[in-house]
């Protein structure tokens, strides 16, 4: 298996991890009642701001792991596996990670710039697989 699997292997331990503590905080707040729900109605009680930030958080990493997927996939299935593709999923994972606090706690504006070097992070494992 190449570095860039492996460390996409991490990264989907960690979007699991991610969902797991959302998961619970949501829990705590609204209480299971609702969360097991099929939740056709409004939830009664109001969520902390954290909570709904690690939510976020969560759903932003939804929206990118298929990037940084493809991206891992792309360099490991052309052969295009070096010290830089490895160096930039270690980027990716290290952004994602740090972008779980930054996010609920509400870091400005470092929050973006540590969401745009996961993003830069995917964008050059394209053009890496591309050489």
């Amino acid at each position: 298996m190449t570095p860039e699997l492996t460390i996409l292997a991490l990264a989907g331990l960690m979007h699991i991890a991610q969902f797991g503590v959302a998961s619970y905080m949501a829990n705590v707040d609204l209480g299971p009642g609702y969360t097991t729900s099929p939740r056709d109605r409004a939830p009664s009680r109001e969520m902390r701001k954290t909570t709904a930030r690690m939510l976020r958080a969560y759903d932003n990493h939804t929206a990118m792991f298929g990037l940084f997927a493809a991206g891992c996939l792309l360099v490991s299935l052309t052969g295009q596996s070096s010290g830089w593709t490895t160096a930039l999923a270690a980027l990716y994972l290290i952004a994602r990670l740090a972008y779980i606090p930054a996010y609920a706690f509400g870091w400005q504006p470092w929050r973006s710039y540590i969401w745009l070097a996961a993003l830069a992070a995917c964008a050059l494992l394209f053009l890496a697989a591309l050489v």
